[in-house]
């Protein structure tokens, strides 16, 4: 049995090793205001547990992305504003399939900038205890 590269979470608990795009995208839309994110990490990078994306929908239907590729000074976030649909998660999910791809581009599609604990977004989510 092949050990996965990639672990996605839900809100409610539920795990999906090595999840496709579609996938993903479909995690992402299965997304509520009652279940607000979905943690993809990486189980190849070491060290454990540092090497993620988390996208975590807002009361206004925009999504705060999160990547972390290490320690705490390489983690950062983004708004991602919703798609033209009410549910439209288009441009979330391109960031996060871009990010599980390795495509060129995904981070230079948005500002990023450090993350915060302070951010008011950032204090529900949670990996906030794991800094």
């Amino acid at each position: 049995m092949a050990i996965p590269a990639l672990r996605a979470v839900e809100a409610d608990g539920t795990t999906w090793d090595d999840p496709s795009e579609d996938q993903l995208h479909d995690l992402l839309a299965d997304m509520s205001l009652t279940w607000r994110f979905v943690i993809v990490r990486r189980l190849d990078l070491e060290p454990a547990d540092q090497h993620y994306m988390q996208v975590f929908l807002n009361d206004d239907l925009s999504y705060q992305v999160e990547y972390r590729e290490g320690g705490p000074d390489r983690h950062f976030q983004t708004r991602v504003p919703r798609g033209r649909g009410v549910f439209t998660v288009e441009p979330a999910a391109e960031v996060l399939q871009g990010w599980v791809s390795e495509r060129p581009g995904w981070r230079e599609a948005y500002s990023w900038v450090p993350w915060s604990p302070e951010e008011p977004c950032a204090r529900h989510h949670p990996l906030a205890a794991n800094p």
